[in-house]
């Protein structure tokens, strides 16, 4: 037996956390899962957490992180589906003939057929209201 009663121990490093999973035995004899969860806080101090899980307990663990696990697998597929359907009725939707090119819209191409003699650059344009010097009451 290891230190503090450590039978086995395992790591996973990630971006800015650890998991430690540490099998261990206590004073009285019983076995159970230690998993520890350590976060990179401020880069000097750790944010510390863990559950203990014995082994009678670990079935039922096991069957509850089961079907979490069944469950994000389900969502993440849905959302792919989702994602697939809006993105086909998108391509069907801007779809140009044979080609397949998307056509958002063609330059110089107005949304109105009304030619009202403004040239519309996209910036705003402000127009004086100031009366011309040349007019009298």
């Amino acid at each position: 037996m290891g230190a503090r009663g450590e039978l086995f121990t395992t790591q996973i490093f990630l971006d800015n956390r650890s998991y430690f999973f540490n099998v261990k035995e206590n004073r009285t004899g019983d076995v159970f899962l230690q998993i520890v969860e350590s976060k990179n806080k401020d880069g000097a101090d750790f944010d510390r957490h863990q559950i203990a899980i014995f082994s009678e307990d670990m079935q039922k663990f096991l069957q509850g992180m089961e079907k979490s696990l069944e469950f994000i697998e389900k969502d993440r597929k849905a959302k792919q589906k989702a994602a697939k359907e809006k993105r086909a009725a998108k391509d069907a939707k801007y779809s140009k003939g044979a080609a397949g090119k998307k056509v958002y819209r063609v330059k110089g191409e107005r949304k109105s057929p009304a030619d009202d003699g403004i040239k519309r650059t996209g910036r705003i344009h402000v127009v004086s209201k100031k009366p011309t010097e040349n007019t009298e009451e």
